[in-house]
Order: structure tokens, then sequence, then C-alpha cells
């Protein structure tokens, strides 16, 4: 049997030894090809579950792999190397640069990585046609809507091909019409890229579009259906 994509073992995370942590043995496995959602209530420890699958905390056990490649034992500079190749990352916070046009705002992961320019451009025009902001490559981000730039940002997030896509609550500054758009987007366009997208959210209309859903409770995973 094939090694799934990404696989989360015993994860254990915590911030005070006096008190019960956050993450207490979350497991599960996401193949290429999965959209996957986690859902829980704000502080239960979503975002610190995707922060330690990110490399950016360390858990305190367990384990983290990625294409087999275990990622808790790395030091930072292989996590950082590791990030840059293989994630993509989308935010509540649309986190784009303000003095960048929408193209070059795109364009940055690819261009860390050191990709020729003639390539560079090539990706950034597929990828924006691809969700649907061919026309405003040269615009400024106080241009757009609230739910363009976040097609900017899943744009910026799948620029470089990256295996993972990490989103957390990427709907939560959008009205209902604009969060199922970008929600329909974002799932097609990681299944069309062939890699796997974890979408961590309180909402269970975001959850809705996941192929399988979780819920972070009592510190621990339990599949949830969503209707």
């Amino acid at each position: 049997m094939a090694e799934p994509l990404l696989r989360i073992d015993g994860l254990v995370r915590r911030f005070r030894p006096d008190r019960p942590p956050v993450l207490d043995g979350v497991s599960f496995t996401l193949d290429a090809g999965e959209y996957v959602a986690i859902m829980g209530e704000s502080g239960i420890g979503k975002s610190t579950l995707l922060n330690v699958i990110a490399g950016l905390d360390r858990p305190d056990a367990g384990s983290v792999r990625l294409d087999g490649r275990e990622l808790t034992t790395l030091d930072d500079d292989a996590l950082t190397l590791v990030r840059r190749h293989s994630m993509g990352f989308v935010f509540q916070a649309f986190h784009v640069l303000p003095y960048l046009s929408v193209a070059k705002n795109v364009a940055l992961p690819i261009e860390l990585l050191g990709r020729p320019p003639a390539t560079v451009a090539e990706r950034v025009r597929a990828v924006l046609a691809a969700v649907g902001l061919e026309e405003a490559a040269a615009r400024l981000p106080r241009e757009l809507s609230g739910g363009e730039l976040q097609r900017v940002a899943i744009a910026r997030a799948l620029v470089h091909g990256p295996r993972l896509v990490l989103a957390d609550e990427p709907t939560g500054n959008l009205d209902p019409r604009s969060a199922a758009q970008v929600l329909a987007l974002l799932r097609n366009q990681v299944k069309a890229q062939g890699g796997a997208g974890l979408l961590i959210t309180h909402s269970r209309a975001a959850a809705a579009s996941a192929d399988r859903v979780y819920e972070l409770d009592g510190r621990t995973l339990r599949p949830l259906a969503v209707a």
C-alpha cells in the first residue's frame, strides 16, 4: 500500500506542564488528491495542530511525515526548505503585500525557489487564469474585494505546485457567497494540481466541501459526518 502523503501519529502538544495538553495523541492520514477538513471551536487547538504540521511549532511527542519524510527531527533551516518547496498556506488574513501588484504577490513563492524569470511569469499567468484573476495581474491589493484578495492568496499558495496546502479559516472574513466560491476554488485547484489540502475551520458550511471531516474534540480527533 502506498504511503500517505501526510501521516500524523500520536501528536502531543502542551504549553504548560501543569495544564492539560492542547493536543493529546492526534493521529490521521491524508492521501494525495484528498481535501480534508478539521473542525472545532475557537481556541480548541486547530491552529496549533496546523502549526505543528507545518513545522512552525514543535510537538512534545508524536510524528509528522510528509511524503515519507519525518519532519519533527529536522532543524529549522531544513523545515524552512520543506515549507518553501512542498507547502502552500492560505490564511483568514490575506497576508498580501499592499505595495506589490497581484502578479508580484503571487510570484513570491516561486521566485524564492530560484526559478528562471520566464518560468515564473508563465506559471503566474497560469495560476491567475485558474483563479479568474488574469486581468487583475497589474492591480494593487487595495483595488480588490475581499473575495478577490483571497483568490490572490490561493494563487500564491498554489503557484509553486506544493504537495500540501494548509488553509486556516480562509473564509472567515468573507460573505457567504464569496466564501462558497473561494472554498470551491481552493478544493478544485488543490485536486487539479495533484496535491492534498487540509482545511482548518469552525464552519460546517465550509467543512461540507471536504472529502472527509474530523472534529478536534477533547484534544483528539474524531470523524464527523457533515451534511
